[in-house]
């Protein structure tokens, strides 16, 4: 078949020289200011005063007015910043005369936010391949005349069969129509094996294909697809701005009062004016501004490596506090992938329940719906016509077959208002029920089996272990499974049997706060957005963008919501030790500077290297992933042993 050439399958980065032009062009009042610099140098060491100082008063009275105005927008705004004394240290170099000092100053404000831009470009590196790698096209075969031609994903149509040649990248959602298919999921799950699948299987958009090309049906459109909606998460964590990164602003006035009382005190013990300036000079605060949000941004691309998708920097800082967790039962403590086991017959046959269950179900989006519907399939039932069917939440279906009948399908509660009492089997850990009633008969009891997740019992301990006092279930399930799954993995308080607005309220009066609450962001969108931090574990791409959670984990594992948590408290540790140390070190500076052991421009330049260090002790949060690691290492082993002793 003929194929058109196609440049690239994935969107293009900008060229190094497009982004070394953007940044510059961002940048004009800080090349006005290396000028104004790079002029006064040249001033200085030609001896020319007068022009020296008319250069010192335009560039710096160009900053000092601009800072001014930012400075008093953030005032109006309620926050104090640290650039105040930026500014009355300007105003001092200029009135003592040390006018390249002051040139400097001018540059290490300005240049702070572009070290700062440098630095977050550096800590958001995994948060840019997620999005670097989007697919941008796809090769649809022609349904008539059977040619491959390359289109953009965006034409992409539901029910339009593509071709993925080989080390390709899945351009959308869609169902396999090859026999068979080796494909790479580690980008999106974290799963580093790749995963075999047949034909009728579902496959995901962002993954990629093996050495082998296949064909598959779009089941979704391009902005519909999983790996459109997590680049849309990511570019929200980007955009964000953490309320975090203005955690310098808390140490800002007592900052401030102790450099101008150091400097008040210098001038008035020594006589010299000039000291109050030197002073100044090295209490700059760029450090303190700088630390914070390059820390946080690398602390986000940290959990981007552990596929934990955080869409606003200011739940790292909340998830590091953390004292209560809630946890959802279904896709979340278990795998969500349940089966059916055994079925126990009433009034009807098994495979009458089945029926009865599996017409009713067709029309439900609850995770037990499709191994319902598909053990029908497998054993070849005919379905009957179902009329009418509407899903009750938290519930169950109520489905009106077109002889007449009424089957529902759910919880015991919801079967009883039909038939009266029944009577509830004994459930093992990671079993559900699910009734089935004709009429004011029960016809039949179905039990599925839902694994527990492998690393759930290990997870719990963690979290324990990291200072989270409350750790609570919440789910809509009865209480005999719910009580099961919960005492397997290690929760003693549990609150089955919950509809969406009890889990609310449920999760709202846990103490103590902030409570963190994990879902499997299809029916837990409410309870997700009233806690403090929700995570919605998305799985092999279900419901990934859900809009109420604050992060998404992407992969099957939930092991990811203890790394996340570890992840987030190293990130504020480390964000902290970095705005402590440019505190201690410009304290240091100002005590040398008070002496007058440090010359204004000396200090100037002293400062500059401060920045640097400060940035290099913020990006360390790039490597919070490796702590997560070991973290979970040590006590997996412990748990292992016991299970061994039992």
């Amino acid at each position: 078949m003929p194929t058109q050439t196609i440049a690239s399958p994935t969107r293009e980065a900008p060229s190094s020289t497009s982004r070394a032009v953007e940044f510059l062009r961002r940048r004009k009042f800080m090349i006005f200011v290396i000028i104004g610099l790079t002029a006064g140098l040249v001033l200085w060491a030609t001896g020319q005063t007068t022009a020296l100082a008319v250069t010192a008063y335009l560039v710096l009275g160009i900053v000092i007015v601009v800072t001014a105005i930012d400075m008093v927008r953030d005032l109006m705004r309620g926050h104090w910043g640290l650039d105040i004394l930026a500014v009355i240290a300007m105003i001092a170099t200029l009135a003592v005369q040390e006018y390249v000092a002051g040139l400097i100053i001018a540059l290490m404000l300005t240049g702070g936010e572009a070290l700062e831009d440098l630095a977050a470009r550096r800590a958001s590196r995994e948060l840019d391949q997620l999005m670097s790698r989007a697919p941008a096209f796809a090769q649809r075969i022609h349904p008539s005349t059977g040619e491959v031609e390359s289109i953009t994903i965006d034409e992409v149509q539901v029910g339009d069969e593509l071709l993925v040649r080989s080390s390709e990248i899945l351009p959308v959602d869609g169902e396999l129509l090859s026999e068979h298919a080796t494909i790479d999921e580690s980008s999106v799950t974290g799963e580093p094996i790749p995963v075999s699948y047949g034909a009728g299987d579902h496959v995901l958009s962002g993954t990629v294909n093996g050495t082998a090309s296949f064909t598959m049906r779009a089941q979704k459109m391009a902005a519909d697809s999983n790996y459109a909606s997590i680049v849309r998460l990511v570019e929200r964590a980007v955009e964000s701005h953490a309320p975090m990164v203005r955690l310098a602003d808390r140490y800002a006035v007592p900052f401030t009062v102790v450099a101008l009382l150091i400097a008040g005190f210098a001038w008035f013990l020594s006589g010299d004016p000039v000291r109050f300036a030197e002073v100044l000079v090295v209490a700059t605060p760029c450090p303190l501004l700088i630390a914070a949000p390059v820390a946080f941004m690398g602390g986000m691309s940290s959990a981007a490596r552990l596929n934990v998708i955080i869409k606003d920097g200011g739940v790292l800082e909340m998830l590091a506090r953390v004292r209560s967790a809630a946890f959802d039962k279904t896709g979340t403590l278990t795998q969500g992938k349940a089966d059916v086991v055994v079925i126990h017959p009433a009034s009807r046959s098994s495979s009458e329940t089945l029926q009865l269950a599996a017409a009713a179900e067709q029309y439900s989006v609850h995770v037990f719906a499709d191994p319902i519907v598909a053990a029908a399939r497998a054993q070849q039932l005919e379905l009957p016509d179902v009329t009418n069917a509407d899903e009750v939440a938290t519930n169950g279906v109520l489905a009106h077959l077109a002889g007449g009948a009424v089957v529902r399908v759910g919880k015991p509660a919801f079967i009883e208002e039909a038939t009266g009492s029944i009577d509830r089997p004994e459930l093992r850990a990671g079993e559900t029920a699910v009734y089935v009633s004709v009429g004011d008969e029960l016809a039949g009891t179905i039990i599925l089996s839902d694994p527990i997740r492998p690393h759930a019992a290990d997870t719990i301990s963690r979290l324990r272990g990291a200072g989270v006092a409350e750790i609570v279930m919440v789910t809509g399930d009865v209480a005999p499974t719910a009580e099961s799954v919960a005492q397997t993995v290690g929760i003693q308080t549990v609150h089955a049997e919950t509809t969406p607005q009890t889990k609310v309220e449920i999760v709202q009066a846990i103490r103590p706060r902030p409570v963190l609450m994990v879902g499997d962001g299809i029916n837990d969108a409410p309870v997700l957005a009233a806690a403090d931090i929700g995570i919605a574990m998305a799985g092999r791409g279900a419901t990934v963008a859900s809009e109420s959670a604050a992060a998404v984990i992407t992969s099957n594992d939930i092991a990811r919501v203890a790394d996340v948590a570890y992840v987030s408290r190293r990130t504020v540790h480390i964000a902290l030790q970095s705005i402590w140390m440019g505190i201690i070190i410009s304290v240091g500076l100002m005590l040398v500077a008070a002496f007058g052991y440090l010359p204004a421009v000396a200090g100037a330049l002293l400062q500059e290297v401060v920045d640097l260090v400060a940035i290099v002790s913020a990006l360390r949060a790039l490597r919070a992933h490796k702590g997560a690691e070991r973290d979970r290492a040590p006590r997996h082993e412990p748990a292992q042993a016991d299970a061994a002793a039992v």
